[in-house]
């Protein structure tokens, strides 16, 4: 139904919603679904916490090795021996500087740290540095309203019943898909590697932040590919180093490449929760399209990891439809993996669907686009926090509201527009918050479709 509440009146006729005529539709009412993706099921959530603002900070603390100085630039321990045999039967042993030997010598010059150097307290230390970082988020909100619907729509609607269903259905498929965006996307944002695909492929956690033949090199932080909304935008493909090197991908993803990344990821600490293992190995996520799945699997020298791969999938990843993993993955199959187009530098997302006046088509441009990104995941990069609903508290009260995207129906009384309560429409509310943890775990793929495999 087609109804504005801000200049439509009580008097004007209304269009319909659902169908009518019994002739229009037979017995059965079907509606077209949209593609479902592990970005639900893989992103943990919890509770945005209640009481401290809507713009919070997270505190990561770096890992740190002990170093040989205060400074903690020389890695290492100064290991010594605990005494030094002497002529004699007399042990020398270690003392602080100024205090009087075992053997009778006014100081020790020959000590275990060579050269006929003094022992200084500081001498045989090592040292542990701590340091943390402090990654702010900031709480956001989405509302989605249906068309208006009237009574008289309800009263006279052929299989009523079937088509609310249909339209219940429609907006809850809207709900999957307004999140499964924006897990995506923040993901996208959050992570903290770039991985362009390339003859000699680079990972980048450093990106050049000044245009042109720049030499500010800042942390990366992921890519924006469109606003804040997750519609279709434009960027420039981001380079490192104070050359700016180009790096627009030009070969196709590789397990060459995928090696490099699982060896780092080791390196980084990340198996420690890794979604799972296989022979005490971590077992990693891979989230990507069927095309780039399959160029992957069937990659020349791979074959036989498919083909005498049984290893059992963990229990979280095995709802997904994975049977097994490859090579330390596990490939999660998105089939609207995001799509780009690339000229002059400029990295153009083009989405899978178009929309024009309400109706849904498939985007012919999705289908030829040169480049995709892939995903490497793991369960430590971001948290998802949703509010709680609440009531209100002090005397003061609301209705509790979903903030999970729940459609409920809204009935609005209105003097001149609605005074009999005969118009209502479906409305849901979606508030999350992308917490940032670990996001040197994340990673972001990006490669030129069709292309010949990317080196390391």
């Amino acid at each position: 139904m087609s109804f504005n509440l801000s200049t439509d009146t009580g008097l004007t006729a209304l269009d319909t919603v659902l169908a009518q005529q019994a002739n229009v539709i037979g017995q059965q009412v079907y509606t077209n679904t949209l593609h479902v993706s592990p970005w639900l099921d893989l992103c943990p959530q919890s509770q945005f916490p209640e009481g401290m603002s809507y713009q919070l900070t997270t505190l990561v603390y770096e890992r740190s090795i002990p170093t040989k100085d205060a400074a903690g630039s020389n890695a290492g321990l100064q290991w010594h021996d605990l005494a030094t045999l002497q002529s004699g039967n007399t042990f020398n042993t270690v003392q602080k500087e100024g205090e009087q030997p075992l053997d009778g010598a006014t100081d020790q010059t020959a000590g275990p740290l060579g050269g006929g150097a003094d022992l200084d307290a500081a001498d045989l230390r090592s040292y542990v540095r701590f340091t943390k970082q402090l990654k702010p988020y900031t709480l956001q909100r989405a509302t989605i309203e249906s068309p208006k619907i009237g009574l008289e729509d309800l009263m006279f609607a052929v299989h009523r019943e079937q088509q609310l269903n249909a339209v219940t259905d429609i907006m809850t498929e809207s709900t999957r898909y307004s999140l499964e965006n924006r897990n995506r996307d923040e993901f996208m944002r959050v992570a903290g590697n770039l991985v362009p695909c390339l003859t000699a492929t680079p990972i980048l956690t450093t990106v050049d932040a000044v245009a042109g033949a720049g030499t500010a090199d800042d942390e990366f932080e992921g890519l924006t590919l469109g606003d804040s909304n997750g519609n279709a935008g434009t960027v420039t493909l981001l380079t490192s180093g104070s050359g700016n090197t180009d790096v627009t991908p030009d070969k196709n993803i590789s397990n060459a490449v995928l090696d490099k990344i699982y060896n780092r990821m080791n390196r980084q600490g990340a198996g420690l929760e890794a979604y799972g293992r296989e022979n005490g190995r971590p077992v990693y996520a891979l989230v990507l399209s069927s095309e780039a799945s399959y160029d992957l699997l069937t990659e020349a020298e791979y074959r036989d990891d498919v083909r005498y791969n049984n290893s059992r999938v963990s229990d979280l990843i095995a709802p997904l439809g994975v049977e097994k993993s490859f090579r330390g993955f596990y490939h999660l199959v998105d089939d609207l993996a995001p799509r780009f187009t690339i000229a002059a530098g400029i990295l153009t997302r083009i989405l899978p669907y178009t929309v024009t006046s309400g109706i849904m088509s498939d985007n012919a441009a999705y289908e030829t686009a040169t480049h995709e990104a892939a995903y490497v995941m793991h369960p430590q990069v971001l948290e998802n926090q949703v509010p709680n609903p609440t009531r209100g508290s002090k005397g003061v009260q609301f209705d509790p509201v979903s903030f999970r995207g729940d459609f409920r129906w809204t009935n609005i009384k209105d003097e001149q527009k609605n005074p009999d309560g005969l118009i209502g429409y479906f409305r849901a509310i979606m508030a999350m918050a992308t917490k940032p943890i670990k996001p040197k775990f994340g990673y972001v793929i990006l490669f030129q479709r069709g292309a010949a495999a990317a080196g390391v």
